[in-house]
């Protein structure tokens, strides 16, 4: 991959900062309008319209899945109505090839224009949804691009069902163009989903003089300025512990209850609903979107190799799901916590938690943490669940476990002088910013054993084998002990401190549970 593709993929924030003049008079762009007449009907209407190479075809393909939900979702199966013309009006034929594309007889015409309706079904965040209170546009679901040309730039233009006020996404907005979008190219596109409706935005902040907003849909009733003021504090917290802000500005979108939440360049979409903050739990939801915004450092720009840029028909499968979701998941305590959102006895029964969904499932003795990352694809996130003996493990579960024993090795290893986060910040430096590509297998285990300054043979074998984890030893360079004399597959593990912990280990445990 050369460099101006790298960069193409990373979609870097300053190339999202091009002019929309500079893209409206670019002659590849592609034009997009989505329409909704009829909300009921749970349908959006899409016009396209773009220039195409003078040749006897071409072809429209649209992504099977949705990057950072790592499942085929079969999208083209809900494009329906299709019909492209050509600058004269005359329809133009078509059929559909493979299970993702559609070809189009051009017979040399140049440029096109093409309507079809996207149906939708389901409220969740992987997919679009429209009804009578609001529309989300997941726009892998939604927008056709022509084979080859990911690169392309595009303009989007929402026109809203009536009385609908307000557009919430990541793309940046064309000035003097209402509810008007553009995107550098269809992987930013993709990468950018867009919430319509009677939207509610509460007050933003800045965190070194980055805008960063909240806008949803039905909010319900809650603390507005305590969670504005607690988020403010996570994205502090998270941003200074990597030391780079790569964006210019972010957008938290509330798409409603119950339906997940997936992480973008700039901006994340999750489920929420005030209204059940009190029994979900305030913590619940601030380490929810604690995840989410962390991703948007490690996996949307701290990331394995496979993911990006990306298979969009076939998926893009990798054994480092454990660092890209685990990982992220084993932050989530740590960045809370040096935010004073949580207490060291919750900082602890995290972990504590985290350990007992691992022990107490019998997949750990058949499929390791890598097998789990790249078999995602088949089993599901969490491991399949429909076995009558379930032989798979979630590296939502094991692999935050794993990175919690990696910051306590290279911790003890170090003296207290270097810890995971230093690996975290050397992956951004080097892959990221330097090498504008992601890491490999190898590159991985070079970062973190050079940041250590030592091999940690051990350790990797908990990420491909099934071994037990010496949780002891491990628990121990922070003065930790763990109770494990309980039955395996019905028990709960217990983290306590040492009565008479060591001097260093007094010392790691202080940093790495971010104590005063």
């Amino acid at each position: 991959m050369n460099l101006t593709n790298a960069q193409r993929w990373l979609g870097l924030l300053a190339m999202q900062c091009v002019a929309a003049g500079a893209v409206a008079q670019k002659p590849d762009v592609t034009r997009f309008t989505v329409t909704m007449p009829d909300p009921a009907s749970h349908t959006f209407h899409v016009a396209m319209d773009l220039k195409v190479s003078s040749k006897d075809s071409t072809w429209f393909k649209l992504p099977d899945w949705q990057p950072g939900y790592y499942q085929l979702m079969n999208y083209a199966s809900n494009i329906d109505h299709l019909v492209v013309k050509d600058q004269q009006g005359n329809d133009l034929g078509w059929q559909k090839t493979g299970k993702t594309g559609w070809a189009v007889a051009t017979k040399g015409v140049t440029t096109l224009h093409a309507e079809y309706d996207v149906k939708t079904t389901r409220k969740f965040v992987a997919t679009s949804y429209l009804d009578e209170e609001h529309g989300y546009i997941t726009p892998v679901s939604v927008f056709l691009h022509e084979a080859g040309k990911i690169n392309v730039p595009s303009e989007i233009t929402i026109k809203p069902f009536a009385g609908w006020d307000r557009v919430a996404t990541g793309l940046d907005s064309v000035a003097g163009k209402p509810f008007t979008y553009v995107s550098p190219d269809f992987d930013v596109l993709y990468d950018s989903p867009l919430l319509v409706g009677k939207l509610e935005e509460l007050p933003a902040f800045q965190v070194k003089g980055i805008p960063h907003r909240f806008i949803g849909y039905k909010l319900g009733n809650f603390d507005r300025v305590k969670l504005m003021s607690d988020i403010q504090k996570i994205v502090e917290k998270a941003s200074g512990l990597i030391g780079d802000i790569p964006y210019k500005h972010y957008t938290f979108i509330a798409i409603g209850p119950g339906q997940g939440g997936i992480e973008h360049l700039n901006s994340t979409t999750i489920s929420f609903s005030g209204d059940q903050l009190n029994s979900r739990g305030w913590n619940g939801m601030l380490g929810f979107i604690t995840h989410e915004y962390f991703h948007h450092y490690n996996v949307k720009r701290i990331r394995p190799i496979e993911l990006g840029p990306f298979d969009y028909d076939k998926g893009s499968k990798t054994n480092m799901l454990w660092v890209s979701e685990g990982l992220t998941v084993y932050y989530e305590p740590l960045i809370m916590r040096e935010a004073f959102l949580l207490g060291e006895q919750e900082f602890l029964d995290f972990f504590k938690k985290q350990i007992t969904n691992v022990e107490t499932k019998p997949g750990r003795l058949f499929q390791t943490l890598a097998e789990a990352s790249a078999e995602t694809w088949s089993d599901g996130p969490f491991g399949r669940t429909g076995d009558a003996v379930n032989k798979t493990i979630s590296y939502y579960q094991k692999g935050p476990v794993v990175g919690m024993l990696f910051d306590l090795a290279i911790r003890h290893e170090t003296q207290n002088k270097r810890s995971l986060d230093d690996v975290m910040r050397q992956l951004y430096e080097d892959f990221y910013k330097k090498k504008q590509r992601g890491f490999t297998e190898a590159e991985l285990r070079t970062t973190i054993e050079t940041v250590a300054g030592t091999k940690l043979d051990e350790l990797f074998s908990y990420i491909y084998t099934t071994a037990e984890p010496d949780y002891q030893k491990y628990l121990g360079y922070a003065g930790l002990e763990i109770d494990v004399t309980t039955e395996k597959h019905y028990g709960t593990f217990e983290i306590k401190k040492k009565a008479a912990p060591g001097d260093l280990e007094r010392e790691v445990f202080k940093s790495w549970s971010r104590g005063e």
